[in-house]
């Protein structure tokens, strides 16, 4: 094995090749210390500069003539448009996947071996090929091998999110190079999930790393279904017109239905599911990463590594199945650091749907207890009447104080003990299988409390029960939190195809009294019409864009100009425009309005291969010629 040498300064590199001053919160620690060769678990939010984390040590270490850094990422999408933003800036890198010929896959083969890649991007199933092991084997003997970035490392955990089995087996990589450094990262994992990955990946000598999981430019907003779609249209038209948006629905039937819905009520709107013949997803995944303004209307196919920095919204019209999940999608939101929202809807059958996939599963009842309590930690977020972020950032074992950035927040919800309620509904659901033997669903329960007359009603004899009607002064929308919250808390469970509401043991505590319970008050159905703003529980963030808000008219007219030179370089490389430059970027370039390349050189954003290559374009441009 080659002795290492002296690794050149990770902040020079940063400011040369990313044109970036400084690095932020813990970067610096992270680089320097996988740099010298030390393993690394960095868990960070989604944009919070995980990349650079591997990236710069991974040309530091080439410099240093270690040879080339193995980046494993599981998505082709991620590996083109990352390997394409590090072209644009003067880095020798490729990716290996399935998109390829195999001419095109054994040049790129070729260029690995000769030591001419600072990184090579491949997905997990390629890596363990016998013939992909025998080309690492090849540099590792000739000390061409640098380092191991494994991307998305949640992945590898079967209480994850997002488990795929192909990790697995990466532990290959240190068994079989055990002096090669290796940085595991991800945006999202909790305690549990935080140990599989060391276990699994032999991370145990790892130094971790965890930055705040708190995105503060994103507020939080969680709201009773209540004609979810037509909620769905008026957050998007209030808050977010011509602005780009992912929407999560739980099936692949109604991304489509929603899609199509939300075309004709006058919004730019794609579908994305991994039922979608290939070609199409990939156009409209194209679209969506080099388009502004599209809404992407997808199941959780959709997503992973996606660096689209402007996105502004993330809503879902399902409950996520627990709080990882939900994290991770709603962190595609504002990578730029701009204001953008994470947007809810959910109700009753979300809870009861959710349950009913965990009990049906075929999976270990240690494994479907585990996915209980994450759920459980999902529904006590999105019916808590504290602030949100406090919640969330609780959860990954992170203090905090309120926000002033969430819904409850903003408006603090009005709440109501509801203690009295739920001890009726817990005795009416007690009664149903006195006198049956079995239960009955949400709905039979509440006509029964609140003394509804129905065909059901009258064939059951319900209507003679002692808890007939004694709910009657609540309204629908009332019982139904009531329900929601007594699953929620785990004292009522869901049974069988039906949905039969049972008590748990821990019910009795409520029905003697031993527990208080405080819900928030539910709201009241809203029936505006199109186009009418949402109420002060969404107001818009101040979006004057701290990008552009502080641009005057010239310079406004500079950073379009700027824009449109963008989106036309960006469609001759066949890559998104933020990979060229980001708006950011942009701005500060309209703003500033440098009138030489050593006045440009000091824009962030702009290291030397982008200075060299579009630096002649951009004071053309801003001096109008």
């Amino acid at each position: 094995m080659k002795s290492p040498n002296h690794h050149p300064v990770p902040l020079d590199i940063l400011q040369e090749v990313f044109g970036y001053s400084a690095f932020r919160g813990q970067q610096a620690a992270i680089v320097d210390h996988v740099t010298e060769g030390g393993d690394a678990l960095v868990l960070m939010p989604t944009g919070g500069g995980k990349s650079l984390c591997y990236q710069i040590p991974a040309i530091a270490r080439q410099r240093a003539g270690h040879g080339v850094t193995v980046v494993v990422s599981p998505l082709i999408a991620l590996m083109h448009d990352q390997v394409g933003a590090l072209e644009e800036a003067g880095v020798a890198a490729a990716f290996l996947n399935s998109s390829q010929s195999l001419e095109e896959a054994q040049h790129i083969e070729r260029e690995m071996l000769a030591g001419r890649l600072s990184m090579l991007y491949a997905a997990p199933e390629r890596i363990n090929t016998p013939r992909f092991l025998a080309q690492l084997q090849s540099l590792y003997e000739r000390g061409k091998l640098a380092l191991f970035a494994i991307d998305e490392a949640h992945c590898v955990s079967q209480w994850g999110h997002d488990f795929r089995s192909e990790y697995l087996s990466l532990s290959l990589l240190h068994e079989r190079f055990p002096d090669i450094p290796r940085i595991a990262l991800t945006a999202t994992a909790d305690d549990i999930t935080r140990a599989d990955i060391i276990e699994r990946l032999q991370l145990e000598e790892a130094r971790v790393f965890i930055a705040s999981f708190d995105r503060p430019n994103i507020r939080y907003l969680i709201v009773e279904k209540d004609k979810p779609r037509e909620q769905l249209l008026r957050f998007i038209q209030d808050e977010h017109e011509d602005e780009a948006g992912v929407v999560y629905c739980q099936s692949r039937k109604k991304v489509e239905e929603t899609a199509e819905w939300l075309r004709a009520e006058g919004i730019n709107a794609l579908a994305y599911h991994a039922g979608m013949d290939s070609e199409l997803r990939k156009r409209h995944q194209d679209r969506f990463l080099r388009e502004d303004g599209i809404v992407m209307c997808a199941t959780v196919a959709f997503g992973m590594g996606i660096d689209k920095p402007d996105v502004r919204f993330v809503a879902h019209l399902d409950l996520p199945k627990n709080i990882e999940g939900y994290y991770q999608e709603t962190g595609r939101a504002g990578r730029d650091g701009e204001p953008a929202q994470a947007w809810m809807a959910y109700g009753l059958a979300d809870v009861v749907n959710q349950r009913r996939m965990i009990d049906e599963s075929p999976s270990t009842e240690e494994f479907k207890q585990v996915q209980r309590g994450k759920l459980d930690a999902l529904l006590a977020l999105a019916e808590a009447i504290d602030c949100r972020r406090v919640r969330l950032l609780s959860y990954f074992g992170e203090e905090s104080e309120p926000c002033g950035n969430c819904d409850n927040c903003l408006n603090p919800p009005a709440t109501w003990d509801a203690t009295q309620a739920a001890q009726m509904a817990l005795s009416c659901i007690y009664r149903f299988h006195k006198s049956h033997g079995y239960g009955f669903g949400a709905g039979h329960l509440i006509d029964v409390l609140r003394g509804k007359e129905t065909d059901k009603v009258r064939q059951y004899a319900h209507d003679q029960l002692s808890t007939w009607a004694i709910g009657a002064s609540l309204g629908e929308p009332q019982w139904r939190a009531v329900i929601r919250q007594l699953i929620a808390l785990g004292y009522v469970v869901t049974e069988g195809e039906f949905n039969t509401l049972s008590l748990t043991e821990s019910a009795r505590e409520v029905l003697r009294g031993e527990v208080q319970l405080s819900m928030r008050q539910p709201s009241a159905p809203t029936r505006r019409g199109r186009g009418s703003r949402s109420g002060s529980s969404s107001s818009k963030p101040s979006r004057a864009s701290a990008v552009e808000a502080d641009l005057d008219d010239e310079a406004q007219a500079r950073f379009d100009q700027l824009k449109a030179w963008r989106s036309g370089v960006a469609k001759s490389h066949g890559l998104p425009a933020y990979v060229i430059l980001q708006n950011v970027t942009l701005a500060e370039l309209a703003r500033v309005h440098p009138g030489t390349l050593d006045e440009m050189a000091g824009i962030s954003g702009i290291g030397a291969k982008k200075l060299e290559a579009y630096g002649e374009a951009i004071l053309e441009v801003l001096n109008g010629d």
